[in-house]
């Protein structure tokens, strides 16, 4: 643009060069952005907006943040999507001709971010790059701070979005496909709070992804990263690598590995079972507390927590991983006295996958090493205690856990113990770790004694009694002398300045030690600032031993920490098989047991398995615990597929190869679904995705419909999932529709269970209790007398179901009367609260012929006396409901 100022002509092509970028520009102690940028930052910052001369016929927009305070308003930026390019001055403007040099130092992005301040040390920040090619999908996730580099490649959409709720990346990169895909972009937005932007079309060159790889991790083939089976995955990875290369201005040297995996390889959660179970924050509150990572979170380090909840994340499902850490934890139990030591030892370690982290960014300051040094201390003492333990896992860690003294030994000899958080004011660099620093901090402390002997001494020699040595700014030291004794000056003095009354000099002697002096502080911090950079650069090429020695005190902190859980909760080492048999004895809610008082929960047992106990129908009022047992058993199979102990009695556990959960109503308005659309998507997904090892949880299916339509949908699906030609997987399904019950003894695998509930009068008592059989009432207006509703309410609901309930057995008598000519043996008409009027309604459907065919089928031969009673008492039922 003509008339630009040179220095506003070098930003606009800066600009230009990273759009979609906010650009902090390096101006003196800020800084600055200019016209649009401006304008943004002072919204989103609110910060005041200024103007500044620019060559142009109006004033530039501007604002600008301090330098020292930079990362405070950078976090703010990204963490609301933002991408920011720093650009940086790369000359002292002292020694600058002309415009200062600057140039682009980083990009920081929503997934890039390292800040200490910006993240949360308990959970991964995440960057993802998403590639769509022929119908399926590659995928790279890494953590930036930490190392962490996964690669895997789905077939569909629904695994992709598994993938994405799993990790919850903050940002994810993609190629253009990706948007015509099919897959909601704007959901993925709205409900993750992630960036999406498409990079061009170079990122996902094949070759180009290969070979930036091959060069990152100095291999010749792929072969030997574990890459060949997954072509889209490495094209993913590529573009995520080239994207950190360009936006981070670095060598990467502390992402050292990459690790493809398979989403076979774990239980997968989809996002409505993560959310139903509350699993890692609260349905409601979307907190920590109140949820199963709350419960089993007792870690002590960064790493540890982060580990943990990849382990809720992640549930196991090889019987051998999951023994293994079992196992570990078991022995951990056993030896209490030396795990509490071990959890002490664990108290005080900082975060080292993100120290290091920092440190190979050449971002970590003198007390990041003082941190790191500090925690390098407990090491040694850890492995002492880990050498007693004889399990196969902690073994493992105990050989992976590098104590790192060397390090250690260099941190300590090198940094002071208190060193400043800034590495261009000195004061870092230990006295005798190098004899140059040594000399010229001796000169800027000791400099004022020498400058003293030298005066004292000068005084001697010459007589000169008020001899004085003194310093300005723009003579710098001089001996200062009287004229009553300017005789007395020696010949070897130097006149610098005459005065009235006095007259100034040096000395060659004087003009070493001003040199030394006045250059000491300056040489002192420049010295000191290169020493700290090869301290901090010596500490990062040891990246892979302190990030492998990180890994072991993650693992043993979770381990530590699911030992300490189990036994202060009380829970039990569940036996493990592979037949699908889920037998728990005495289960309980591991969360609910902790929000109440001591003893007040009711324990429950459960058993399912492939065969006659495949699904289990629950009924019984609300509020009596339906939920909160079928959510148990979700749990405490899930724990056990951690590899964790569990709230029960005892507990044998079939490997479930993934967790369904209907629980609930809610609307989703942001995407135009009501609460029934939402309900019938999650069941469409259970049933299109669920196999016959699968755990499936469903409560109230049909509730947000039409009574007979939901009946009617409740009723099939419980046929599909029960009917081990279809699915068969093993099921608890909570109702209100008491017709279901009926599905006992006409359906294989179908079982009966019901809450126990005490009546008193009208008010009734929750036991709490799960038993074999159904219930006979829903209780509903019981129910609301306890949740507080008016009595008014309650009396006229009383009036109007013994209304309703009668209009509507008057009615069918009057029906069944026209269908049999005008005859009909109606038999006394039941009390309101005795009746069922959809279950009347709906064995309406059964008809004689139906019986009379069902009775010719039998084969009585092959019938033990009990089968052939409760198949009789079952027709008989049918035939008195077709009476009635």
């Amino acid at each position: 643009m003509a008339g630009l100022s040179p220095m506003m002509a070098h930003y606009l092509e800066t600009k230009k060069e990273y759009p979609g970028c906010l650009l902090f520009y390096r101006l003196g102690d800020f800084y600055e952005m200019f016209f649009e940028d401006a304008i943004t930052v002072s919204r989103e910052l609110e910060i005041t907006l200024t103007g500044k001369e620019c060559g142009l016929e109006e004033r530039a927009p501007m604002c600008g943040v301090p330098h020292h305070a930079v990362e405070t308003y950078l976090n703010r930026l990204v963490q609301k999507g933002y991408k920011v390019a720093i650009a940086e001055q790369m000359e002292d403007p002292r020694q600058a001709k002309g415009l200062v040099k600057r140039e682009v130092i980083r990009v920081v992005t929503p997934g890039t971010i390292t800040s200490a301040q910006a993240l949360d040390e308990t959970r991964n920040n995440y960057l993802m790059g998403v590639v769509y090619i022929g119908e399926a999908f590659g995928i790279a996730v890494t953590d930036i701070s930490t190392g962490d580099f996964l690669v895997t490649q789905v077939e569909s959409d629904r695994e992709l979005i598994d993938e994405i709720n799993k990790f919850t990346p903050s940002e994810i990169i993609c190629n253009e496909a990706f948007y015509v895909s099919g897959v909601d972009i704007e959901d993925i937005k709205n409900r993750y709070q992630t960036v999406i932007s498409s990079l061009d079309h170079h990122y996902f060159s094949d070759e180009v992804c290969r070979k930036i790889l091959r060069e990152h991790y100095q291999v010749g083939t792929l072969t030997g990263l574990g890459l060949d089976d997954y072509d889209m995955g490495v094209i993913a990875a590529g573009a995520v690598m080239q994207y950190m290369y360009e936006t981070q201005k670095s060598s990467l040297s502390h992402i050292t590995t990459i690790t493809p995996y398979s989403t076979g390889q774990y239980m997968i959660i989809d996002t409505s079972t993560r959310r139903n179970l509350e699993l890692l924050e609260t349905l409601r509150e979307k907190q920590k507390r109140g949820s199963l990572l709350w419960v089993l979170d007792r870690t002590k380090t960064a790493m540890g927590a982060r580990m943990l909840r990849t382990y809720v994340e992640q549930p196991l499902i090889h019987k051998s991983e999951i023994i293994g850490r079992q196992n570990a934890i078991e022995e951990l139990n056993m030896n209490y006295i030396s795990r509490e030591e071990i959890g002490e030892y664990l108290n005080p370690i900082y975060d080292l996958e993100r120290l290091i982290g920092r440190i190979s960014y050449k971002t970590a300051n003198p007390r990041d090493l003082i941190a790191f040094k500090s925690s390098l201390e407990m090491l040694p003492h850890i492995k002492t205690l880990l050498k007693e333990f004889t399990s196969e896992l902690l073994t493992d860690l105990y050989n992976e856990l590098d104590p790192l003294d060397d390090i250690k030994d260099y941190i300590e000899r090198a940094i002071i113990e208190d060193p400043p958080v800034s590495i261009r004011e000195g004061g870092i660099i230990r006295e005798g770790f190098h004899e140059e620093a040594d000399k010229l901090r001796s000169a800027k402390t000791e400099g004022k004694t020498w400058l003293a002997d030298l005066e004292a001494k000068e005084k001697e020699k010459s007589g000169i009694k008020n001899l004085k040595v003194k310093y300005n700014k723009v003579f710098g030291y001089y001996f200062e002398v009287t004229n009553s004794f300017k005789d007395l000056v020696p010949d070897y003095f130097i006149r610098k300045q005459t005065l009235a009354n006095a007259e100034r000099y040096t000395t060659n002697e004087l003009k070493e030690l001003e040199d030394i002096i006045l250059g000491a502080e300056d040489k002192l911090f420049s010295l000191e600032y290169d020493l700290f950079c090869e301290v901090r650069d010596t500490i990062a090429s040891k990246v892979l031993r302190i990030q492998k020695s990180a890994r072991a005190i993650a693992g043993i902190d979770v381990l530590v920490s699911l030992s300490s859980v189990a036994t202060r909760n009380n829970y039990v080492k569940p036996q493990i098989n592979e037949k699908g048999i889920i037998d728990i004895k005495n289960g309980r809610h591991p969360v609910v047991e902790k929000m109440l008082r001591d003893d007040m929960f009711v324990s429950n047992d459960v058993y399912l398995d492939n065969g006659k106990n495949r699904l289990s129908i629950i009924t019984g009022p609300n509020m009596a615990g339906k939920s909160t047992y079928m959510r148990q058993t979700a749990l405490i199979v899930l724990m056990a597929q951690i590899g964790c102990f569990v709230p029960a009695d005892e507990a044998n556990i079939g490997i479930c190869d993934r967790i369904f959960t209907r629980v609930g109503a809610s609307d989703d308005l942001a995407s135009g679904q009501s609460t029934f659309m939402v309900e019938m998507t999650e069941v469409a997904n259970i049933l299109r995705n669920a196999t016959k090892n699968s755990l499936i949880v469903l409560d109230e299916i049909g509730r947000g419909t039409s009574t007979f339509d939901g009946l009617s949908i409740a009723w099939a699906v419980v046929e599909h999932i029960s009917n081990q030609k279809l699915l068969g997987a093993k099921t608890l399904f909570a109702t209100h529709y008491h017709e279901l019950t009926e599905l006992e003894g006409t359906m294989s695998g179908v079982n009966n269970y019901c809450i126990a509930v005490k009546e008193q009068g009208d008010d009734i008592v929750f036991l709490r209790k799960i038993i074999k059989g159904g219930a006979d009432k829903s209780y509903g207006i019981q129910v609301a007398k306890l949740a507080g509703v008016p009595d008014t309410v309650i009396i006229r609901a009383k009036e109007l179901l013994a209304e309703l309930s009668d209009a509507d057995i008057t009615a069918k008598a009057k029906e069944i009367a026209e269908a049999n000519g005008g005859i009909t043996q109606r038999k006394a008409v039941p009390k309101p609260d005795e009746v069922d009027l959809q279950q009347m309604s709906l064995f309406d459907t059964v008809k004689d012929d139906d019986i009379i065919r069902e009775l010719g089928e039998l084969e009585l031969g092959n019938m033990t006396p009990i089968d052939a009673l409760n198949t009789l008492y079952r027709l008989q039922t049918k035939l008195k409901n077709r009476w009635q």
